[in-house]
């Protein structure tokens, strides 16, 4: 994992949002809310992921054209700056970490399924590695909520499904608390894990070491 220096102001990621919606963009690229939850399940995941890994999956099946070889280094600029702000954040002030939701034009109520759904494609990158996680009865449970809110809730809400129409509708209400704890949790849970083996070569004899338009949360 990367060793994260926390920055005094918000990343402004306007400009980043701006690229993402323009006619240079792939059509099947991700959005602002998208791309955040995709890079905070990069950032908090088990393995420590190259940005050549991941970056690609931004774009979809396209490649972005850059106008100037300056707008492709601001762009890539923002997207690392962003990535390291969840992770400093994260390590500093978990309690502030604020993932960035679509909003309704209407009500601006938080729209939490596009940012589940990114956190998704990056457990797809390794899924192997995330089992651990998934399998175990508390850290599985926070995990599960991020599932669910990134799956299509209409097919989990049919008759005789894993929700009724009411659980689904009170999840996507609660959405907007649930998956800033569940990230949290996400990332205590890998930080111990990696925390063990460290742990045990110093703690006993030799060799017997035993081994979680856009906004920002409110």
């Amino acid at each position: 994992m990367a060793n994260p220096i926390p920055s005094s102001e918000p990343v402004d990621l306007d400009p980043l949002d701006d690229f993402l919606n323009s006619d240079r963009a792939p059509d099947d690229c991700m959005g602002l809310s998208d791309l955040d939850g995709f890079l905070t399940g990069v950032a908090i995941g088990p393995e420590l992921l190259k940005p050549s890994d991941w970056l690609p999956v931004i774009w979809g099946d396209g490649e972005p054209e850059f106008a100037t070889v300056e707008e492709a280094q601001t762009i890539l600029a923002l997207i690392m700056a962003r990535y390291n702000e969840i992770l400093s954040t994260l390590a500093s002030d978990p309690d502030s970490f604020e993932p960035i939701f679509w909003a309704s034009d209407e009500e601006e109520e938080p729209i939490v399924t596009d940012w589940a759904a990114g956190f998704l494609e990056a457990v797809k990158l390794r899924p192997e590695s995330w089992e651990k996680l998934t399998q175990d009865p508390e850290a599985g449970g926070l995990f599960a909520a991020i599932l669910m809110l990134g799956s299509d809730l209409d097919e989990l809400a049919v008759e005789g499904g894993e929700l009724t129409p009411e659980e689904a509708e009170q999840l996507l209400e609660d959405g907007p608390e649930l998956i800033p704890d569940a990230v949290i949790g996400i990332y205590e849970f890998w930080a111990a894990q990696r925390a063990k083996p460290a742990e045990a070569k110093g703690s006993g004899p030799k060799g017997n070491g035993r081994a979680g338009k856009p906004s920002r949360r409110n």
